[in-house]
């Protein structure tokens, strides 16, 4: 994988995507930004060198010990491995799945530990975007209005948390609102 951006937070208006309102890289600043919307955010170390190729299998066993941590203090019941690399065939589809504006019935907690991904996060009249780059450990609430942007040629890795054995289930509002914010790239 290619090296990665800085962690970023733009918050928007919600009637305003071409102008942020706060814009800032500083990781205090972000978890303290986040955390005023009920999201939690973290920077963990991602050092584990993953070889190109990684199945699921060798990224859960890199990463083991984090894994178990969150889901012993998190009650998550499985994991899995979300991992695209450049050039990865296919991906338009799954990308614009994430770009509609959805709801989950639980958290939804992502630890990136390869490349970068956005999540845009649409709490009350604010829209936070959060470029999530490797070492970011980021946990969504329950019934946050959200989407998210692996962008146009993806790669990233991002272990899954999840309380429900079935996995990442969304449940979309049917607002057009993603498609006036600025992407990924």
């Amino acid at each position: 994988m290619t090296a990665v951006a800085t962690t970023t937070l733009r918050v928007f208006d919600d009637t305003d995507p071409g102008t942020p309102v706060l814009e800032t890289s500083d990781g205090e600043r972000i978890a303290a930004e986040l955390a005023k919307a009920g999201v939690h955010f973290e920077r963990w170390d991602a050092d584990a060198q993953l070889p190109a190729g990684a199945d699921q299998d060798a990224v859960i066993a890199a990463y083991r010990s984090s894994i178990d941590r969150l889901m012993e203090t998190g009650g998550y019941q499985s994991v899995d491995v979300i991992r695209l690399e450049r050039g990865t065939p296919n991906t338009e589809p799954m990308r614009k799945k994430f770009l509609d504006e959805h709801r989950h019935s639980e958290d939804e907690v992502r630890f990136f530990v390869e490349g970068r991904g956005a999540f845009y996060l649409h709490v009350g009249d604010k829209v936070y975007q959060t470029i999530c780059v490797k070492g970011d450990l980021i946990g969504v609430p329950a019934g946050t209005k959200h989407w998210f942007d692996m962008g146009a040629d993806p790669e990233f890795t991002a272990i899954r948390l999840f309380i429900n054995p079935d996995g990442w289930v969304a449940n979309f509002t049917g607002d057009a609102i993603a498609a006036g914010f600025p992407k990924l790239d």
